[in-house]
């Protein structure tokens, strides 16, 4: 099984990906081509993505059962002890606006145990 779906990506790459696969929701394409086939539409949707971002996730034999690819994303694969994993990155992305109390916009949530958790933590 393969599952693909695309972000912000030109509606000629879409059409493209529906001679082999279904797109059961705008952007989100599943079907099981051949993995010759599958190899061959990911270097087409790098290709032809221009702004866009892409992310393709098929099965396979290893320890998670799938494995995934990932075009112009924020979040990387990262394998940790045979495990893929996605990794984060840990910069704040500066177009969004963090919310919080009043005067505090662009500053991070305060680290630690609430005042409540700590009150049920330790029975006080």
């Amino acid at each position: 099984m393969t599952v693909l779906v695309l972000t912000n990506c030109p509606a000629g790459l879409r059409g493209l990906l529906t001679r082999w696969l279904l797109e059961i929701s705008p952007g989100v394409f599943i079907g099981s081509p051949s993995a010759r086939v599958r190899d061959i539409l990911w270097e087409e949707v790098r290709t032809y993505s221009g702004q866009g971002r892409a992310i393709l996730t098929h099965t396979t034999d290893n320890e998670q059962g799938f494995t995934f690819r990932t075009h112009d994303h924020a979040w990387h694969p990262t394998d940790h002890e045979g495990i893929t994993l996605l990794h984060r990155p840990t910069q704040p992305d500066p177009h969004t606006k963090l919310t919080g109390a009043p005067g505090a916009e662009g500053q991070a949530p305060k680290q630690g145990w609430s005042k409540a958790a700590k009150r049920r933590r330790f029975g006080a």
